[in-house]
């Protein structure tokens, strides 16, 4: 079975808004039910608050999107060094078991800095290649560019322009991208533009000039995602605003509802899904999916087996009323047959795949 690498989606801001429900919902409804979703803790990590920053999103995704039955863990994988850190095997573990990652609020930098070749890392990336959703805000978005916007270090601490290095989640699919969330920002009312996340156009005119031409420069508005298909090579924005590209010296704007080829980021490729990876995070990736998949996939009874082969002999002599009754006791019986070129074919139906 070839892999498929999971949907990216990045938010602006306001993930645990109205809006940001609905980008939810939207996102866990492709999901299988009853959704494993891991918080990775990282970009607050050093917050002495971290826990309830993670858990306010968890509190979020458990209330606010029940009907998606969400089994939400938090990974505190905060510093390393510690007992908490991204390289614990005990502490990364659930990211294994994850049909959905999200990293939020906190600094671009120390994510970077706590991340970057890390056990977490790898096994976030190994868990998307494989299919998980990925799910960044705020400063775990600017955190996976090619190049990371330092905000605090800039907009608090008064430092001179510059970019970082950054952790880079697209490079392997030939794409330099920096994301800027929060690109509408207006906390600044009329006295201070608080654009671009909280640079200001003034600020942000020679930020850009400072980047490799081969970047591109994706600004997300709050209340705002935009979803990255890899697989099918398309872009969707959803939410309040849009999403605003800027490529070679020219910008593009897509508003909500729209969607882009993913070829207006750069010159995308798909990636060999094991690229970067060590060869044991890896291995350990795919066994766990293997051993998930086992405990979730349904097997037809020996009932169901029975009313199939019924079926083949009804539809072989043409009586083809009895072929449709039997279609409909397998489909009571949760599963759904399909007639292909090389036979009959059964799928769970959604309700017994729950």
């Amino acid at each position: 079975m070839s892999e498929k690498p999971g949907l990216v989606v990045l938010f602006g801001s306001g993930e645990t808004s109205a809006s940001g429900r609905k980008i939810f919902d939207w996102l866990l409804s492709r999901l299988s039910p009853s959704v494993q979703t891991a918080i990775l803790e990282t970009p607050a990590g050093f917050e002495l608050n971290s826990a309830q920053v993670a858990g306010r999103v968890a509190d979020f995704l458990r209330h606010h999107l029940q009907n998606h039955q969400p089994q939400v863990t938090v990974v505190p994988a905060r510093k390393r060094g510690t007992p908490f850190s991204p390289d614990n095997p005990d502490v990364v573990a659930p990211l294994l078991q994850a049909d959905a990652i999200f990293l939020g609020p906190g600094s671009p930098t120390y994510a970077v800095r706590q991340l970057q070749d890390s056990l977490a890392w790898h096994t976030l990336v190994a868990r998307h290649r494989l299919g998980g959703a990925i799910i960044l805000a705020s400063a775990a978005a600017i955190a996976s560019s090619t190049y990371a916007l330092p905000v605090y270090e800039i907009y608090k601490v008064g430092q001179d322009l510059h970019w970082c290095d950054g952790l880079d989640f697209f490079g392997v699919y030939g794409l330099s991208l920096v994301f800027v969330p929060h690109w509408n920002n207006t906390e600044g009312g009329t006295d201070l533009d608080t654009s671009r996340c909280y640079m200001g156009q003034a600020r942000f005119e020679p930020l850009l000039a400072m980047l490799p031409p081969d970047v591109t420069v994706v600004g997300v508005d709050e209340h705002t995602a935009l979803v990255l298909d890899l697989a099918a090579e398309t872009c969707h924005v959803l939410g309040k605003g849009g999403t605003t590209l800027l490529r070679h010296g020219t910008e593009r704007r897509f508003e909500n509802g729209e969607a882009f080829p993913i070829n207006e980021l750069g010159h995308f490729r798909m990636a060999t899904p094991h690229a970067g990876l060590p060869p044991r995070v890896w291995e350990c990736a795919k066994t766990a999916r293997a051993e998930a998949r086992a405990q979730t996939t349904p097997v037809p009874s020996p009932e169901v087996l029975s009313l199939v082969e019924e079926r083949v002999a009804a539809r072989a002599r043409r009586d083809w009323s009895t072929a449709d009754a039997l279609r409909d006791r397998i489909t009571a019986l949760g599963w759904q047959v399909l007639d292909t070129q090389h036979g009959p074919r059964l799928e769970p139906t959604q309700d017994s795949a729950a």
